[in-house]
């Protein structure tokens, strides 16, 4: 089953270093355009900031990956950032590191550990979730199958997105890709055939981990 980890939603963490403060923001992000945007806004905020270190890592073959040392020396900032991201295998993420310098200087070591430990602590305090390709499914059937087909999903933890009630009742489920053929086939020995399906296309579900 496809599928990739990313942050649900923002998370923030902070640590410091010889008074040099290093506030890591974390944020869940689908294109360049988002993250350049979610950038400037970071910005704007800690305005009197000497540094606003980042990287992203945005899905696609290859993925998009971009960093920025943002005035602290090359190599010991946006490079450190990434290499956490991709060490956690999380995906469609940006990370910022936003310093304010406490008047001593740590060096190329001091600064890789110091970002490092920032990032790291950032996501300790980001909620990470896994989301996989599903399918989203309608379920029609009359009312005597309904309780069957609700025990089928409940068994395999498949979401219930919608159900309406009329003279038929049409559930509408999120289905992991892998899952379907076979859930279709319970479903209809479970009914004696009655069941109808509809394909909706696919879609993201979220997995908490």
């Amino acid at each position: 089953m496809e599928s990739y980890r990313t942050a649900q939603s923002q998370g923030r963490g902070e640590v410091v270093e010889k008074k040099s403060r290093f506030l890591a923001e974390i944020f869940p992000v689908g294109t360049e355009e988002e993250a350049a945007a979610i950038l400037e806004r970071v910005k704007k905020e800690y305005w009197d900031a000497r540094h606003h270190c980042w990287a992203y890592i945005i899905r696609g073959n290859p993925p998009c990956e971009r960093m920025s040392d943002d005035g602290e020396p090359s190599g010991t900032a946006g490079k450190p950032i990434l290499e956490v991201l991709r060490g956690k295998e999380l995906t469609n993420i940006l990370a910022v590191v936003t310093r304010y310098f406490g008047g001593t200087l740590l060096g190329t070591g001091g600064l890789v550990r110091a970002y490092t430990a920032a990032v790291t602590e950032g996501l300790s305090h980001t909620e990470l979730v896994t989301r996989n390709l599903g399918i989203r499914l309608n379920i029609i059937t009359d009312y005597s199958g309904l309780g069957k087909i609700q025990y089928l999903t409940a068994q395999r933890g498949i979401v219930t997105e919608d159900t309406a009630y009329t003279d038929k009742v049409e559930m509408t489920v999120i289905v992991p890709e892998d899952e379907l053929a076979a859930l279709k086939k319970e479903i209809r020995e479970g009914t004696n055939g009655q069941a109808v399906f509809k394909e909706k296309g696919e879609c993201w579900f979220t997995r908490k981990e």
